[in-house]
Order: C-alpha cells, then structure tokens, then sequence
C-alpha cells in the first residue's frame, strides 16, 4: 500500500492535481476488476481551498495534519515563477521532512521551480518545460537540468518535462510500484502514448538573449537573420570585432550552445517551419539552408528533433 499526498499548492494548476487524482484513484479500481486489493491512498492537502473561477479544489485535510507518507506530488504551478514561489514557503518545512523520511517526491513539470526552492534538487538532475529552461537555471544554478530526457528519477525525487507530461511521469511511477502491465494497462485506458520519452519533437528554438552581452547578441541576431547562408564561425567572429576563443566562451556562457550548435539549431528551426508549412521537398529545403549533403542534414535534424524529416512532416504539417 502507498498512501499519496497531492500538494495544494497557491496557484497550482488546477488540471494537474484532479488528473493526478484520477489516474492514480482508476489504479484501485483496475487492481478491483482483477480481484486484487487497493494498493493507493490519495489524498489532496493543503492550506486552504483554491481556484481561478471556473472551479476549485478543496484539500480533503490540512496538510499539518500529514505527518507521514509514501508519495508526494508537486503539481504545475502557474504564474510568474518566484511569485508563485515565495507564496508556497509555508509547505517547504513539510515536503523537506517527508522527503528525509523516505517519501518519494513527484513534480510535474514547472513545479520543480517549488520543488528546487526547497533544495533537494541541489546537484541533481531535473526536466523541466524547454520554454521555461533559462529562467529555471538562472533562478537555480545548482540543479543539472537535463535536455535529451522527458522524466528523471534520482534518489526518489522524480521530475518531468512540459505540460502534460506530468501524465508519463504517473504511469511512469505506476510502473515502478505494480509493474509494467499496470502502467500499460493505465495508457490505454486513458489513453496516453506511454514511448513517449523526450521533449524534443515538441521543443520551439528561441535562443537566449537575455543575456546583456552586446557581442553575443550581434552575433545571434546575425546568424538568425542569415540562417540560408552557409555561415562560417570565423565570419561571425569578425562581425562581433572578438577573438574566437573569447567569444566562444562567451557565446556558450550565454546561450548555452557553442556558435556552430547555435547556427545548427536556427537552420533545423527553419526547416521546422518549412516542413509544417510549405510543399518543398525535403532536399529543396536542406539546400535552402546552405547545405550540400542532405544526409548530414537529415542526421542534424533527427539529433535535435527525435524526428526524421519526414517524420516530423507526417506529425506536424
């Protein structure tokens, strides 16, 4: 038996903690259609009872009156980030007391801004929303975000990538307590693709330019607006008017890529777009990036995305 505590989080989205409810609650009753007992207790606890006016949540307990459980779950949270964080400051003392107690802590995508105000995501590793990356790792440092995964599980702190991938990560969690059966049984009944197990088909490059440094900017700016060119490294170097060892090192300060990933990743950006929108082949479009060997491209594209061209054409046009 696992006793869950759904956190009632001020501002929490609300979507997030009744499916998180229900998914886990059709658990019992799967395992009763099989002649087997409950294994989950789920619970929402909180503060007070919370809403943003088409309905609202109240907490079936206070959450002082939790003093021990097996899982807790962190659910999104929405609004601007430190706000929302310094609102929960009341539920770290709990969570942390939990968690040293052995209760495994689930957060769903941009709870882990909440989770990581706590500490316990100091020198581990975290998914979070790629939209939300850079603001997350300038408000916490500390915490190794990672890119090429959508859940990560380390030493009983679980996290996951956007939106509604939180779902993954609780038949992720299902599949650890009852078996890989369960969680199967658990995607097709609520249909949810469970192979899914990166954000990057679903990542929108926007770079990084809230930087300040006006020499990276220029050479972003200008990489973004050449993108069909083929684009040389020394070439961006002389536009800034900086050394390349000093403006790579710069460069990957700011925008977390090296110049010649930054420039790959705006080319494959725009073959997104072109493969959503347009009729042109797949080699028409390479060409109009500046590329000569398609096969390159098309090893490029499928890195960054996940995705084939000709995948990510039949998903997204």
């Amino acid at each position: 038996m696992k006793h869950v505590t759904i956190l009632a989080l001020e501002d929490a989205a609300l979507n997030c903690v009744d499916s998180s409810y229900q998914v886990i609650t059709r658990i019992n009753d799967f395992l009763r259609y099989q002649g087997k007992p409950p294994f989950y207790t789920v619970e929402v606890a909180g503060c007070t009872s919370f809403g943003h006016g088409l309905y609202s949540i109240n907490p079936a307990r206070p959450l002082e009156e939790i003093s021990s459980t097996d899982v807790v779950i962190v659910p999104i949270t929405c609004g601007a980030f430190p706000v929302t964080v310094e609102a929960n400051r009341k539920f770290i003392p709990w969570i942390s007391s939990r968690h040293h107690e052995g209760a495994e802590i689930v957060s769903c995508c941009v709870g882990s801004f909440f989770l990581a105000s706590t500490g316990l995501l100091d020198d581990r590793q975290c998914a979070i929303h790629w939209a939300a990356r850079q603001e997350f790792q300038s408000m916490y440092p500390r915490v190794r975000l990672v890119d090429d995964r959508l859940i990560t599980d380390e030493n009983g702190i679980y996290t996951c990538g956007g939106a509604y991938s939180f779902l993954n990560l609780l038949l992720y969690l299902i599949e650890k307590h009852l078996g890989r059966d369960m969680s199967i049984l658990a995607a097709k009944m609520f249909e949810i693709d469970i192979d899914r197990k990166s954000q990057n088909p679903f990542v929108i490059f926007m770079g990084q330019k809230g930087h300040g440094d006006e020499g990276v900017l220029s050479a972003q700016l200008f990489i973004e607006r050449n993108y069909t060119e083929r684009i040389d490294v020394s070439q961006v170097c002389t536009l800034a008017g900086v050394g390349r060892r000093t403006l790579e090192r710069r460069f990957k300060g700011c925008t977390g890529n090296t110049i010649v990933e930054y420039i790959q990743r705006v080319k494959v950006e725009a073959a997104k777009k072109e493969l959503e929108s347009s009729r042109k082949t797949i080699n028409e479009i390479v060409y109009s990036l500046g590329y000569d060997d398609t096969d390159t491209f098309r090893g490029l594209f499928k890195r960054i995305t996940g995705l084939s061209p000709l995948d990510y054409r039949r998903k997204y046009a």
